[in-house]
C-alpha cells in the first residue's frame, strides 16, 4: 500500500492505493476515515498517487469531469453494486437515494444504500456527493455537508436532475 496527503481546496485528503488501483480518497477526519491511516509510510512520488493528484487538481479547477483512474475499493458485494450505481450519475446531475435504490432493483433499500454510500472510500471518484434526499435536500455526506454543497456548486449542479445513467447494466 502507498499513500500520501494531498492539500485539496476543501481540506487535506488522504490518497491511498494498492498495486491494483486506488483504495481510498478521504478528507482527513471525515466519518469512516481509515483507522490505519498512520500504518503506511507517505509515498507521494508513487505514479498512481501523482496521477490522482493531477486529476483532482484538474477537477477542482473545473477542467475535468470524469476521472480516469484504476480503482480498487474494498467492500461487500452490495457496497460495490451501490458504488457502481453512484458512479453512473454524471457530472452536473443528481439523484435521490430512493431513485438509485429503485434503479438498482432494491426500491425499499434506500437506508441500506445510504449506509453503503457512507462507506464509499472513494468519495470524489465515486461521486456520492451527487446523491440527495427524497425532496432534493442535502443529506448524508461523510466529508460534511459544507463540502457536499461546495462540490455540487463546483459542478454547477442543477439540483434534482435525475439521470437514467444510474440504471444498472
Amino acid at each position: 500500500m502507498w499513500q500520501c496527503v494531498w492539500p485539496s481546496p476543501l481540506g487535506e485528503m488522504l490518497l491511498r492505493c494498492s498495486a491494483q488501483g486506488l483504495r481510498g480518497v478521504w478528507f482527513i477526519g471525515q466519518r469512516y476515515f481509515p483507522a490505519d491511516a498512520n500504518a503506511f509510510a507517505a509515498t507521494p512520488g508513487h505514479a498512481l498517487l501523482r496521477e490522482t493528484q493531477q486529476q483532482l487538481t484538474a477537477y477542482f479547477a473545473g477542467e475535468l469531469q470524469q476521472f480516469m483512474l484504476p480503482l480498487d475499493p474494498v467492500g461487500t458485494p452490495f457496497q460495490h453494486r451501490v458504488w457502481q450505481g453512484i458512479a453512473r450519475i454524471p457530472y452536473g446531475h443528481t439523484c435521490s437515494y430512493g431513485e438509485l435504490a429503485a434503479a438498482l432493483g432494491r426500491p425499499t433499500a434506500a437506508r441500506a444504500l445510504g449506509h453503503a454510500t457512507g462507506q464509499n472510500p472513494l468519495s470524489l471518484l465515486i461521486p456520492c456527493h451527487r446523491l440527495l434526499g427524497k425532496q432534493g435536500q442535502l443529506t448524508g455526506y461523510a466529508g460534511g455537508l459544507p463540502r457536499k454543497q461546495a462540490l455540487l456548486q463546483l459542478e454547477h449542479t442543477i439540483l434534482r436532475t435525475p439521470h437514467a445513467a444510474a440504471q444498472p447494466d
